[in-house]
């Protein structure tokens, strides 16, 4: 299966690092073909201008600056998200690059009654993510990260996509040996998937 692989993270040895690399390896080794972008070290330009704004559902010409990144998430089979939560949801990059790749023609198209999914080549999404935040304040303010992916987002990939989500919550308050824990269980997760 060919995997695409978004990582966001300012910090390269930041443990969201070893997340990324636990998922990369551990998707070698169960054999699958992975494309790996990594937001900050690329300089990703995660605002829209106002030119690109005016262009937004001029479909073709929407893909100006991002055509490398569109190319990778239409031969992907599967989207893996590695990144840090931050007030409850996605660093401003990676917001950024749904809003900058993920437009009409690419990802969706407005429809009569709806909006068209048209990355129906996308069957399996995975998120790895860590929180600072407690799971009952996750819980208590009902996980939007997770429903912005699971509802909004998945629903534009295939009938049936399924989505994987491995998180680790008290981020910073963990011992090394919690953090190593989840790195591997990470690593063994994506050792598993299966063409």
């Amino acid at each position: 299966m060919r995997v695409l692989v978004v990582y966001c993270h300012p910090r390269g040895d930041s443990f969201n690092a070893a997340l990324r690399d636990a998922v990369v390896n551990g998707l070698g080794k169960a054999g699958h073909a992975v494309d790996l972008v990594d937001l900050y070290a690329e300089g990703f330009r995660p605002a829209l201008d106002a030119e690109e704004r005016a262009r937004y559902h001029a479909e073709g010409e929407n893909l100006a600056g991002v055509e490398r990144h569109v190319a990778l998430l239409r031969a992907a089979e599967a989207l893996v998200l590695v990144y840090p939560t931050w007030w409850y949801g996605m660093p401003a990059m990676l917001k950024g690059w749904f809003d900058r790749v993920w437009v009409p023609g690419v990802a969706f198209r407005l429809g009569p009654g709806a909006i068209e999914p048209l990355l129906t080549n996308i069957r399996r999404l995975a998120v790895v993510t860590t929180y600072g935040s407690p799971s009952w304040l996750l819980w208590l303010i009902g996980r939007p990260d997770r429903k912005l992916l699971g509802r909004g987002l998945r629903r534009l990939c295939a009938r049936g996509c399924t989505l994987d989500w491995l998180s680790l919550t008290r981020m910073d308050q963990r011992p090394q040996a919690a953090l190593e824990a989840f790195r591997s269980r990470v690593a063994a997760h994506f050792s598993s998937w299966v063409r």
